[in-house]
């Protein structure tokens, strides 16, 4: 309820208080802060509006005003009048409130550098060392992330107490995370996560098995009971369910509870927990091979249901898993089809064992659908790009590495600038060529827009020169890249078929060797 509502329902004696207040009578703005700090007869209790009147109060010289802002005001309400209420929390803990110095710590420490912010550096610092050392877990939690800040400080602006990554910063974060302070102990854990799974699972299993307590019993009741619960407490569910099932020597018990653990993080909606729970029903690892442990008989139709809400999150390896699914014998819905559908998502997302598999079932295809060989050194690049050796090699069979075209690059070395000029486009089909080492047919031949396939070049000459077999160039680099771009603006205003402004092939041979009579020592261009 806003202050102009709440005030129309006072009674007479709080209307006879407002009406001093808002005429500017410093003892009615005080008691009208009381009023909402600890609510009155029909005035709710209300802290914004509280500190509003108490700041007004203050302003007027009443050191009641500033002591009852220091002794109540929380943080979460003053920061929303920074840097105004600065000096009240400064004046309160010098009055010997401890609470208004830690709030006065928070407000430096988050606030933005102003000049009323950045006097108090060295005061705040000091503010949250005492009160960290006298065992507070939220000044030991300020401290830690000030040894954690990257950026450095304003050249105006103290040093900081600790430097990033320092020992006296683990060490209050530590501290903070003993003190039972939630977010310290998720920050400790997420630095066990990336270095020490023991000393995590160790960490963990307490406060999972507090969630557990609290948590349904039924899984599947957690969305429809208030069970409130946070995104990092069900990836602690599901990373505690991930390192249970890691360990070779788990009991029945342990298993038990890891499937508790995922049930609950899956239903609230951690895709990691999903992926796993999908596996689990479809007794299934990652890449589609058979479990021997785990649910007795598999049931795809729950598996089905877990992996596709994790990989409509994101996760390019539970749309693998699926493709997998559609693909088995003893499934009763199996599908091809849908199989390759699921795949192709995996791929598009940047699943690697997904990729490879995309480009060798395009590359089988090249039967049916000729340019099925330009989709396959697509993927098959795109899997090759995240370390795939068997996708390497299978690229060297889709697209055999070009020969160096020395004709072409004996007939450049003997052209001035001014001839190169003379004869755009030639020089460009000679700037393909020694690219990419084009033979001489295809760099006078090729449909130079229509070879551009993004990450490879189809020469395809066979409508023109019946001799040749259609093969496909990769761009490996972002220089060939560049310069093919540059290359296909030329030809693009230009119609460059048998009819068009070049000519037919021999009309283009018998130009070349006009345009390059110095050249006529090179053995393949005198071959017509």
């Amino acid at each position: 309820m806003n202050r102009s509502n709440s005030e129309t329902m006072a009674n007479r004696e709080e209307l006879g208080i407002i009406r001093g207040a808002r005429a500017g009578d410093a003892a009615c703005q005080l008691a009208l802060g009381k009023l909402y700090l600890f609510g009155g007869a029909s005035l709710p209790h209300s802290l914004p509006t509280a500190l509003h009147w108490l700041d007004r109060a203050a302003a007027q010289q009443l050191d009641e005003a500033w002591m009852l802002i220091g002794s109540y005001i929380p943080y979460e309400q003053a920061q929303h009048k920074m840097p105004e209420v600065l000096v009240w929390y400064e004046r309160a803990y010098a009055a010997g409130i401890p609470q208004a110095g830690l709030v006065l710590a928070q407000l430096v420490v988050h606030g933005e550098p102003v000049p009323a912010v950045l006097a108090l550096q060295d005061k705040a610092l000091q503010l949250l060392e005492v009160s960290a050392r006298s065992g507070c877990a939220e000044a030991q939690w300020l401290l830690s992330q000030q040894a954690a800040r990257v950026t450095p400080a304003p050249a105006v602006c103290p040093a900081p107490a600790a430097q990033p990554g320092s020992p006296d910063g683990q060490q209050w974060l530590a501290r903070a995370a003993d003190s039972g302070l939630a977010a310290a102990q998720y920050a400790v854990l997420e630095q066990a996560w990336n270095s020490d799974p023991d000393a995590y699972l160790q960490r963990a299993l307490p406060l999972s098995r507090q969630l557990l307590e609290r948590a349904p019993i039924d899984a599947e009741a957690a969305r429809s009971v208030d069970w409130a619960v946070l995104p990092v407490q069900l990836t602690l569910l599901s990373r505690c369910a991930e390192l249970l099932e890691a360990r070779a020597d788990a009991c029945d018990a342990a298993q038990a509870e890891l499937l508790q653990y995922r049930e609950l993080a899956a239903y609230g909606g951690d895709r990691q927990a999903q992926l796993a729970l999908g596996l689990w029903f479809a007794r299934m690892d990652g890449e589609g091979k058979r479990q021997p442990h785990g649910i007795a008989a598999a049931n795809f139709k729950r598996a089905i249901r877990w992996l596709t809400l994790a990989g409509e999150q994101g996760l390019a390896e539970a749309w693998f898993a699926l493709s997998r699914i559609y693909l088995k014998p003893e499934f009763s819905q199996r599908c091809v089809a849908e199989a390759q559908r699921y795949l192709e998502r995996a791929a598009e997302m940047g699943h690697r064992g997904a990729q490879l598999e995309c480009g060798m079932y395009a590359w089988r295809n090249r039967r049916t659908d000729e340019s099925s060989d330009v989709r396959a050194a697509y993927w098959l690049q795109k899997a090759a790009a995240q370390g795939c050796r068997e996708a390497e090699a299978a690229l060297a069979r889709v697209a055999a590495a070009p020969k160096a075209a020395g004709w072409a690059e004996a007939v450049l070395a003997t052209l001035s600038r001014e001839a190169l000029e003379s004869q755009p486009l030639l020089a460009a089909r000679l700037e393909l060529a020694c690219l990419f080492g084009l033979r001489r047919a295809e760099a006078l031949l090729l449909d130079v827009p229509a070879a551009d396939q993004g990450h490879c070049l189809v020469v395809d000459i066979r409508a023109s020169y019946g001799r040749s077999k259609r093969r496909l160039i990769l761009l490996r680099t972002a220089r060939e890249r560049q310069a093919l771009d540059r290359l296909v603006r030329l030809f693009e205003p230009f119609d460059n078929g048998p009819e068009g402004i070049e000519g037919n092939y021999r009309q283009r041979l018998y130009r070349l060797k006009t345009w390059a009579p110095g050249a006529a020592h090179v053995d393949d261009l005198l071959a017509a």
